[in-house]
């Protein structure tokens, strides 16, 4: 490797680097002084807030009641006071546009008075409205460039809290983002009447149940967050990480995740510490950050949170992202969030774990001391059997993506084939319904490990299923199609409704059944029970999802496989998905169109990006390096016969003959470049079926050079550097 060159010089600043030398105290966690300190929490509210004005906050919190909004100049200015103590300058309604991303607004507290001195003003209507422009933001036709207003709208369930930079602070605060014709132009709005159509739903079915003045049910999820971190000084010499997110081109290291020694591996100190201050972070955030570990590939890891409700646990991992880039930076390192950026090694995903209730009946998916035992466990269970069975191929829309379609399915992922792994005792007890009813059940029983100073351990009465796309296990669904990149809440909003829809079914069975008889309860429940299991059993799997018998096995069933992008997210403009979400409030149809066009867009400009990257790197890195060598090794051979010697012309040819197709390669790709379509769908069709196998095409080539052009020559950062120099 050249002194001189690029990837020499990382190395070395990698070397000499050494950790950061910042010091933190993460251990205030639990001495109260730490977590939480940033956020505008309940605590802090009661403290410095009237009684009657906090009891109406809580009474909206808790209860989905509607803001009594002649309190929100109080809120405004408690809100305004704690922050400016804590040495803020600004506020930022924050909104999640269908970006995927994180916006934010920021103002001034400054205002003049009437004598031209600076003061502070914060009022209700600055607290609960905002004006950013909506046609600057995708919105899929709902605004156009003349029509910009667009309204951010505080959500009052997400506490406000203070971003800290380097030179100030800012006061936060959590908006919905809606067109002035009403239309949510975000992915918060939908998630909030989504969690509200479920709470609706299940209050119906526990009311059948006998239960009195239920609470809120609201959805709670935890979602495990996977990520590449790399040197930042590698990230820099690859425009294709910079610009696509993955890397275009690479070859294969000479060791990759073979040996299976990273996977909770003992994670390397500068890794850990910057994992220690991503902890701090959250902390000061009231994020509640439970684990950090090793992940499958080399450079990969994963952060999980605590379980929280759906709304909190959506903007907590856009927070958890931001903070992971953030303090990434301070540590030399770049975060890369892409669910495939290096070929060859375990991609990222973000396993959603789902579940609801409320404050006295519980988790409603939390099982009795046997399943069978515990007809309202498996009601609502049920009700999820049955929207994953209608609704499969909207979840799979859910997950949809150019980066995400590099994932599925690749033997490091769950496939697109969208189905239900229960566990050996839960299974059973629907095998035993489905036969007439369940009169057993599995029993968990006690593990001997055979060491006699290690105790005996209950074992599970299920193993677990990692190739399943949602699996249940224990008290809670596992989504794990979600990809690394995406934000929560469009999967969230999917599972919301269709469980809202199963359970507005099954509500109206029951009191079809039960005549308005609650002694007739448990023979409806039976029925209910039987009819959801024999129509909707068919996306219950227990097996292998990654075989190739139960890819023949799920067609035979009649399980949707819609293999990528481009067939997926036409199902949004679907009938039925149009009518799922109308009848429970959660979309109009006009919204739904839009996330259509946004999305299908989306993934067009994600292909054409890297296109134009391939087309960029061939031409003005690979292509000069290639020719260059042959240069060198043409001169070499030229020199030797001069020497009277026989040289052996079996890499020069080899090259030439790269050099050759790379060439070809080139013009093909911007050939490829210059043709276009007017029609959305053909675009993406076009992008998916043309562009995408030109890409590969052209990678085959270079990373075939790759292995054979001289070291200090080549100008791309390697897989054995990236992955392995820490």
């Amino acid at each position: 490797m050249s002194s001189t060159s690029t990837r020499t010089h990382s190395v070395e600043s990698i070397i000499n680097r050494g950790l950061k030398s910042d010091q933190i105290d993460i251990s205030a966690v639990f001495k109260g002084d730490l977590f939480g300190r940033n956020v505008f929490d309940l605590q802090k509210m009661r403290l410095r807030l009237q009684k009657g004005t906090y009891n109406a906050l809580l009474k909206t919190i808790q209860s989905g009641s509607a803001l009594d909004l002649s309190i929100a100049d109080e809120v405004a200015s408690a809100m305004k006071n704690w922050a400016i103590e804590r040495g803020a300058t600004h506020f930022a309604h924050v909104f999640f546009p269908l970006t995927g991303l994180t916006a934010e607004k920021h103002d001034s507290f400054l205002s003049l008075d009437a004598t031209g001195n600076a003061i502070a003003e914060f009022s209700g209507s600055s607290l609960i409205q905002g004006e950013p422009d909506a046609s600057s933001l995708p919105s899929g036709g709902l605004r156009a460039t003349f029509e910009a207003r667009g309204y951010t709208v505080w959500d009052v369930t997400s506490p406000a809290y203070l971003l800290e930079s380097q030179n100030g602070t800012t006061l936060c605060i959590p908006t919905a983002f809606v067109s002035w014709t009403g239309e949510a132009l975000d992915k918060k709005t939908p998630l909030l009447r989504s969690m509200q159509a479920l709470d609706r739903q299940a209050r119906r079915v526990l009311a059948l149940f006998g239960h009195k003045n239920i609470p809120m049910v609201s959805s709670t999820a935890g979602p495990e967050q996977e990520y590449f971190l790399i040197d930042s000084h590698f990230y820099y010499t690859r425009p294709d990480l910079y610009t696509c997110g993955r890397t275009l081109f690479g070859a294969p290291p000479a060791r990759g995740q073979e040996f299976e020694d990273h996977y909770f591996g003992a994670i390397p100190e500068r890794v850990l510490a910057f994992m220690m201050e991503v902890d701090y972070e959250c902390y000061k955030l009231g994020i509640p950050i439970k684990t950090r570990h090793n992940e499958t590939a080399p450079a990969q890891y994963e952060i999980a949170p605590i379980f929280e409700t759906a709304n909190i646990a959506t903007d907590h991992n856009q927070l958890i992202i931001s903070i992971l880039k953030r303090v990434a930076r301070k540590h030399g390192l770049t975060a890369i969030f892409h669910e495939k950026p290096f070929k060859g090694v375990n991609g990222s995903g973000k396993h959603v774990n789902f579940s609801f209730g409320n404050k006295v009946q519980g988790n409603l998916l939390d099982p009795g001391e046997t399943p069978h035992e515990n007809a309202q466990f498996l009601i609502f269970c049920a009700a999820m059997i049955r929207g994953v069975s209608l609704h499969a191929r909207l979840l799979r829309a859910v997950v949809a993506s150019a980066s995400n379609d590099d994932r599925l399915g690749a033997h490091e992922a769950p496939p697109a084939i969208m189905s239900i792994f229960l566990g050996d005792q839960l299974n059973d007890v629907f095998e035993q319904i489905k036969a007439g009813g369940a009169r057993s059940s599995k029993q968990r029983g006690i593990m001997q490990v055979g060491a006699d100073i290690l105790p005996s351990l209950a074992k599970d009465t299920g193993d677990r299923n990692r190739t399943s796309p949602i699996a249940f296990t224990g008290n809670r669904f596992e989504f794990r199609a979600v990809g690394s990149s995406q934000s929560i809440a469009g999967p969230l909003v999917a599972l919301n409704s269709i469980v809202a829809d199963s359970l507005s079914y099954i509500a109206d069975e029951l009191e079809r059944l039960m005549e308005g008889n609650p002694e007739k309860l448990n023979e409806a429940v039976q029925k209910v029970l039987y009819a959801i299991i024999r129509e909707h059993g068919k996306v219950i799997f227990n097996g292998d999802g990654y075989s190739e018998t139960w890819h023949k096995e799920a067609a035979i069933r009649g399980l949707p496989a819609l293999r990528t992008s481009v067939e997926a997210l036409p199902v949004f403009v679907e009938k039925e998905v149009i009518e799922l979400f109308v009848r429970h409030g959660v979309f109009v149809e006009r919204e739904l169109h839009s996330r259509y066009e946004i999305y299908m867009e989306g993934y067009i400009k994600a292909i054409n990006a890297e296109l134009n990257t391939a087309i960029e790197i061939t031409k003005t890195m690979i292509y000069p390096a290639a020719t260059r060598y042959l240069s060198e090794l043409a001169l070499s051979v030229s020199r030797r016969k001069e020497a009277g010697l026989k040289p052996d012309m079996t890499v020069l040819r080899k090259i030439e003959g790269l050099i050759d197709s790379l060439e070809k390669q080139m013009s093909k790709l911007e050939d490829i470049k210059t043709k276009r379509s007017a029609d959305l769908k053909k675009r993406a069709e076009y992008a998916c079926n043309k562009i995408l196998p030109a890409i590969h095409s052209t990678r085959e080539i270079v990373d075939a050079l790759e292995g054979e052009i001289a070291d200090d020559l080549w100008p791309l950062a390697t897989y054995g550097e990236m992955l392995f120099i820490k």
